[in-house]
């Protein structure tokens, strides 16, 4: 797929431009941003990369469309997966509400700007050796077992390296001061928390995409349609982290799920010289695993919370 410099220019310029608007909305106004609000984002950011995947199918066909859209639906929920982890990451820091908006937007950007990296290497390394792609496919297999064994386990988010250099290097102070990055106190100017919660979302992410990023890998090899799928689906996570955060701990099978799509894709690319398997199949078994893993998670709950809700009738009867 030969992708002109003006189409990967007008992609990264028009995403830019999404963020930038996003950004002036957060500075004009700072404010939690609303369920509904975050809604309207997170539906015009899902409807513009389907549009994206739309126009790939009118221009190229239904093949490279098809690898565009199981690799996003494969970034889309491992970044959901993410969610949680942002969760806990501003629990840790307290950061208030008024401030995470800002924060999730310039976090992402360097995760963007990193992944970009990221993928450029990836390419280049499978472009040089090919066998680096039985690699990538082990690794994914352990990845979605380790995955599915540990799936109760919360990370560690204080090891992390970058932030740990990062608070040694940079002069900072544990108040906050509205929504600004620097301040000063006694008059020597000092980063507020919000710089290294950036630093930590953006580089997290980062250690995140270890795994989603050969995921891509084995549904497409095409270095625009990675970077695009990464793309589109990291841009919409700040409007899907205020829609989904209070819910995605219902999402019990969540991991279940991402870990059979992560050995699904590892298996696919140990195999491909011996089973390739179609973008149409790919597509249409990550759309399915997803399916049930959503239907399961949701009859769990709903039978949950169904028995604690007969658990206090049944209490408040015997206190009667």
């Amino acid at each position: 797929m030969d992708v002109p410099l003006w189409v990967w220019a007008s992609v990264v310029g028009g995403l830019l431009v999404l963020l930038l608007v996003d950004l002036v909305v957060v500075d004009h106004d700072p404010h939690e941003l609303s369920r509904k609000e975050a809604g309207v984002w997170a539906a015009l950011y899902i409807g513009i990369a389907v549009a994206f995947g739309v126009g790939l199918l009118i221009l190229t066909g239904g093949d490279i469309a098809g690898q565009y859209f199981a690799g996003y639906l494969v970034e889309e929920s491992l970044s959901v997966d993410n969610l949680f982890v942002f969760v806990l990451i501003m629990s840790m820091f307290a950061v208030p509400a008024v401030n995470q908006h800002k924060v999730l937007l310039f976090g992402i950007v360097g995760a963007l700007i990193l992944r970009g990296l990221f993928i450029a290497g990836g390419v280049a390394l499978l472009d040089r050796l090919h066998w680096v792609i039985y690699v990538f496919g082990a690794f994914l297999v352990l990845t979605g077992i380790r995955l599915a064994l540990h799936r109760a386990e919360e990370p560690h988010l204080g090891r992390n390296p970058v932030l740990q250099l990062a608070e040694r290097v940079l002069p900072t102070t544990k108040e906050y001061d509205g929504g600004r990055i620097l301040t000063r106190i006694d008059g020597r100017r000092v980063v507020t928390p919000l710089v290294l919660v950036m630093i930590t979302i953006a580089t997290t992410d980062v250690l995140f995409a270890v795994d989603s990023i050969p995921a891509v890998f084995g549904v497409t090899r095409e270095p625009f349609l990675v970077f695009t799928s990464n793309a589109f689906a990291l841009v919409g996570l700040r409007s899907l982290y205020f829609l989904l955060a209070g819910a995605v701990r219902k999402l019990r099978y969540l991991n279940v799920g991402l870990s059979v799509i992560l050995c699904f894709v590892g298996a696919k690319m140990l195999l491909e010289s011996v089973v390739p398997v179609p973008v149409y199949v790919s597509l249409l078994v990550i759309v399915s695993i997803l399916g049930v893993t959503v239907v399961l998670s949701v009859r769990k709950t709903a039978t949950i919370e169904a028995a604690n809700a007969s658990a206090a009738r049944v209490a408040r009867g015997d206190a009667a």
